[in-house]
């Protein structure tokens, strides 16, 4: 048997095949492919071949990252991206038995600074969309609020998935994971209104009929929110608006479509009100 060749050049291929195969969107399987095609580069310089080999340690990712920091003046969370993608591709690189460890176990990774999201509260989403006159921009960003849906995930909404009578809408998420989302009544019956006669295709449809892509509603939301306000900071006011009234971490985890529960916490912070109640009430100098 031929020896089984161990280039970038023959994984990489390979690996895109296999991301694609799990139903990772094309928009995940090109910015996997940018990494690795970075660490390809770098271990080009490293190995002084046209081909380098994949086999590395976590001594040369440090160094890769260390470089494409400087280089790229990437923040902790893009950095943490870049070695969850490396990361990623030397599991299945094991698991094809071509290396025999995952170098990117042996890395440290960046401490992400907690941070206060940016996000508007619940009176605040109803006076943005008070303020909206057009019916369709309306129920776009009122329907992220509604649901807690990705921008991708609200442009893949067909009228078929919509349950009127159970109140629901099935939802493609990230890898084609198909989950049930609730809605509000009054929402729904804006989106029958808006919908007319039409019981299949796109709802929110663009001038040719596919469905409005992800950058026309950034566009969207640009007419419209105050600055530094996207959808995902929408979303991100229906899962804190959520979990503060509902105390139910696992539920807003399954309506956000997240698979891990960590990524949920990022979402939730207490309110200001509420923080100040707590310590009117149980911090000893202020009751006396």
């Amino acid at each position: 048997m031929a020896p089984r060749q161990r280039t970038f050049s023959v994984w990489i291929p390979r690996y895109m095949n296999h991301l694609t195969m799990r139903n990772y969107s094309d928009k995940t399987v090109d910015t996997y492919r940018r990494v690795l095609h970075d660490f390809s580069s770098y271990s080009a310089g490293v190995q002084a071949s046209d081909d380098p080999v994949v086999e590395t340690d976590s001594y040369e990712v440090t160094n890769f990252m260390a470089q494409a920091s400087v280089e790229r003046s990437l923040s902790a969370t893009t950095m943490n991206r870049y070695l969850s993608t490396l990361s990623s591709f030397y599991k299945f690189l094991v698991g094809q038995q071509v290396v025999d460890t995952n170098p990117v176990l042996g890395v440290d990774r960046p401490k992400i600074k907690d941070r206060e999201l940016l996000y508007l509260k619940h009176a605040d989403v109803l006076g943005l969309l008070e303020k909206i006159e057009d019916s369709r921009d309306r129920l776009l960003i009122r329907t992220i609020y509604a649901t807690g849906v990705r921008v991708s995930e609200l442009c893949g909404i067909m009228i078929e998935h919509i349950d009127f009578a159970e109140e629901t809408i099935r939802i493609r998420g990230k890898g084609g994971k198909i989950r049930t989302v609730f809605i509000d009544p009054d929402t729904l019956d804006a989106i029958r209104l808006y919908a007319g006669g039409r019981i299949d295709g796109p709802l929110f449809p663009g001038r040719s009929g596919a469905p409005l892509s992800p950058r026309s509603v950034q566009h969207i939301f640009q007419k419209y929110a105050p600055s530094g306000i996207t959808p995902h900071k929408i979303r991100h006011s229906y899962a804190s608006e959520l979990y503060r009234r509902s105390r139910n971490l696992r539920v807003v985890q399954e309506n956000l479509g997240h698979s891990s529960i960590q990524t949920t916490e990022v979402y939730l912070h207490t309110d200001l009100e509420e923080r100040r109640r707590v310590y009117q009430e149980h911090f000893p100098l202020s009751n006396e």
